[in-house]
């Protein structure tokens, strides 16, 4: 099956977010796929491919980047907020269900690291949605945060502490935020700096694409604080949820707790990193879990 995509926006606290709307060929009201990316990660990078074969098979698809990021609006620019980037979702999904090419009772979440948090958050407080796929999820953040901290040393935590504070009293003085690097190597003071971090970031990154790998420093609190797992036992659609054996930013056995506390959830483990399901045969392998498990509850 064939598709068309088009640009569109979508009105969420007063600023518009960028989005494509995927529309399957010939298909009659199509169930729909809210996508969106992780941490500082854009819609163009590596999301694509995924859009594309659940649209081959029948399922539109909005993928969208948050506020503040790519062509949406909003400002401080590049702000990475749990809170925002889970508004950004639940203004996808109220406007997809204005939509009249659309099934609106049929509505689906798609996740990927830190957007698998979000899906977890969005579909705890709205039970209309039909489903959530998820894959390698952030669900807590001292879980995520610890094995950084003890990689990096105390330095490291009290460079973050002083990142955080001095961000925030900039945000109070009316002042330019303090930025920080997303990801980086091992020996660069950044948010995300394990040993896989920066090549699976830059590998998602289309040639020519100009994309900044600066955040404001208040992520740190944050970041700390958002626990996508206390709110999973209040997910009561069907969930698909898998997760990476060698995943370095997410500690397994978070997602295993996340997973055992949503009602219908379907756990899949697999010998794989954090940046593996956007490329080769882990896309492959994964993409076609996904979409079996979207058909089966959406179609």
């Amino acid at each position: 099956m064939g598709f068309s995509r088009m640009d569109c926006q979508f009105p969420s606290h007063g600023d518009k977010c960028s989005a494509w709307l995927y529309l399957p060929d010939g298909a009659v009201k199509p169930p729909l796929v809210v996508m969106a990316h992780g941490f500082g990660g854009l819609k163009n990078c590596g999301l694509e491919p995924y859009a594309e074969l659940f649209a081959e098979h029948g399922l539109a698809v909005l993928l969208f980047d948050y506020r503040g990021f790519g062509e949406s609006e909003g400002t401080p620019r590049q702000l990475i907020s749990p809170r925002r980037h889970v508004e950004d979702y639940h203004a996808a999904v109220a406007w997809a269900r204005g939509l009249k090419d659309i099934h609106s009772e049929k509505i689906a979440l798609w996740g990927t690291s830190f957007s698998g948090g979000h899906a977890i958050v969005a579909a705890a407080q709205d039970p209309k949605i039909a489903a959530i796929s998820i894959q390698v999820p952030f669900v807590s953040g001292i879980a995520s945060a610890t094995p950084i901290v003890i990689q990096n040393g105390p330095k490291y935590f009290f460079k973050a502490a002083f990142s955080a504070f001095r961000d925030l009293w900039r945000a109070a003085t009316a002042r330019e935020p303090y930025l920080i690097q997303i990801y980086g190597a091992p020996d660069e003071f950044a948010i995300l700096n394990t040993h896989d971090t920066k090549a699976g970031y830059e590998s998602l990154i289309p040639p020519g694409l100009e994309v900044e790998n600066a955040t404001p420093g208040r992520i740190f609190l944050t970041l700390v604080l958002y626990r996508p797992l206390f709110v999973a036992g209040r997910v009561k659609c069907p969930a698909l949820v898998i997760a990476g054996e060698h995943d370095s930013l997410i500690p397994i056995k978070s997602v295993k707790k996340a997973a055992a506390k949503m009602k219908r959830a379907e756990l899949i483990s697999l010998p794989i990193g954090h940046f593996e399901p956007y490329l080769g045969e882990t896309f492959n392998q994964v993409s076609k879990k996904q979409l079996d498990f979207l058909k089966t509850h959406l179609l």
